[in-house]
């Protein structure tokens, strides 16, 4: 991690040097482009196993640099090495006190945004190692860190919101709060709660911003020789700053929608050859130069007619229709019967008013929408649904009770009643315990899936619960059936 942050801090160190030789563009932001080194001191906060509020001081040097932006916001790079002290206390934990000495050196991202001219607020992300040493009293090692219980250096993870304030052209004050966490609970030599120790930081400081000669413009032509200031971004410029006219129709390029215009034809402000009925044909070329606007053109400025119906494409609102087919005024093949099918298409004209046809003009006959399926309760008939004489699933089953699951799984807290039926076919001791087994073959089911087993409710009814006369086979064969019923409605 140290050899990391050296090369980093070189790599920075000498970014701004090589800087101070080059020519800064326009930044939008005042920190875009720039290496910026800062001074911070302030408070910790830790929060650990100690419950009393322990606050602390922490300085902090940092180095970052800012990757050039056109934008309000950028990104950044940041390394930094702290040193300070978490404090805390707690009557009920022996000792009472703990002060820990920490240095922290890491390096991660920042996100910078200007919000005007005063404040300019930041975020920051990163990873960092810690290394640590609680004490107690007197300065004297802890117990756990004195026998060596715990490594006294971890990876940290890190975040911090803060802002600064401008006060020359390089230099700024800045105010900041951030979060420091640790993957363990040993910052405060205990680790007898239940999360893992943090701490909170509140610092303010002062940054030095290494800056380089302005193009303000950003055309590549430094100030003091740009006779056009204030080029827009992007913009091609000649030696002087100013914008290319290529065409020399009096638009700059960078205005210019329409380059290498004739020369001598009139152009629009955006450079374009004017075309005063918008038909997409300059008026040089224009042979119909009073078209109606919006209207589709051919090459010579003229209204099209595509489908040769005698309606222009303009007013034509069936632009495709068939050669030869006879349209109403709006371009459209007739519908003597108004039934949406044009007469040419139509196999029964004659059609009488609102009465629904199908694509060939015809009376449409519309099957009844079938009966509403309750989501909160499924039967299962046992002769499709179980092996003869037995408890075994068919696969049968299997779309059924998944469509039950679907529900199951929608809402988790519901809860579900299985219930087994039989006929009256043999003893009922027998009724029972078949029912109730082909119940608890359901239950294992929706449990295989995932259900608890917990919101069930199984339930072997015997034939007591007819819902059909047992006196047919038909009637028996209803009555052999597995509900499966949600009953925290």
């Amino acid at each position: 991690m140290k050899f990391t942050f050296t090369i980093l801090l070189f790599t920075l160190l000498f970014s701004s040097f090589n800087y101070t030789q080059t020519v800064q563009t326009q930044r939008y932001n005042p920190f875009s482009g720039t290496v910026v080194f800062s001074v911070e001191g302030g408070t910790t906060l830790a929060s650990t196993d100690y419950s009393g509020l322990g606050v602390d001081y922490l300085g902090r040097l940092s180095i970052e640099y800012f990757f050039p932006a056109r934008t309000k916001s950028g990104f950044g790079i940041r390394a930094f090495y702290n040193a300070g002290f978490l404090t805390g206390s707690d009557s009920n934990i022996d000792p009472h006190d703990f002060r820990t000495n920490i240095s922290t050196i890491g390096a991660g991202v920042i996100f910078n945004l200007s919000v005007n001219d005063v404040a300019f607020p930041y975020f920051f992300a990163g990873i960092a190692s810690l290394s640590f040493n609680p004490k107690g009293e007197g300065g004297v090692e802890l117990p756990n860190n004195a026998a060596n219980v715990y490594s006294t250096t971890e990876v940290n993870y890190l975040g911090e919101l803060g802002a600064r304030y401008p006060v020359t052209e390089n230099l700024s004050v800045s105010l900041s709060f951030g979060l420091q966490i640790s993957p363990n609970d040993w910052l405060d030599d205990k680790a007898i709660g239940v999360g893992n120790d943090m701490f909170f930081t509140a610092m303010g400081g002062i940054s030095y911003s290494f800056l380089t000669e302005f193009d303000t413009d950003g055309d590549g032509v430094v100030d003091s020789k740009d006779m056009c200031a204030n080029t827009p971004a992007g913009v091609k410029v000649d030696e002087f700053g100013c914008p290319f006219d290529s065409d020399k129709d009096g638009i700059p390029d960078y205005l210019d929608e329409c380059s290498g215009t004739p020369q001598g034809a009139p152009v629009d402000k955006k450079g374009c050859p004017l075309d005063s009925d918008n038909d997409g044909v300059p008026d040089y070329t224009d042979l119909c130069p009073d078209t109606t606007p919006g209207v589709k053109v051919d090459e010579y400025g003229c209204p099209f007619d595509s489908d040769g119906d005698g309606v222009p494409d303009h007013l034509d609102r069936c632009p495709d229709t068939p050669y030869e087919i006879q349209v109403d005024k709006n371009g459209c093949p007739m519908d003597e019967d108004l039934d949406g099918v044009p007469d040419h298409l139509d196999q029964c004209p004659g059609t009488l008013p609102g009465v629904q046809v199908d694509e060939n003009g015809c009376e449409l006959v519309i099957a009844p929408p079938p009966p509403p399926v309750d989501p909160n309760q499924l039967i299962l008939n046992s002769e499709t649904s179980f092996e003869f004489n037995s408890a075994q699933l068919k696969p049968a089953a299997f779309p059924e009770l998944d469509k039950m699951l679907e529900q199951m799984k929608k809402y988790p807290m519901s809860r579900w009643r299985i219930e087994g039926h039989t006929d009256n076919i043999g003893s009922e001791d027998g009724n029972i315990k078949m029912s109730q087994m082909r119940a608890e073959s359901v239950l294992n089911y929706f449990v295989s899936r995932g259900i608890p087993q917990i919101r069930f409710e199984v339930a072997g009814m015997g034939s007591k619960s007819p819902i059909a006369d047992n006196k047919t086979e038909e009637g028996r064969a209803k009555n052999r059936r597995v509900e499966i019923i949600r009953i925290d409605k």
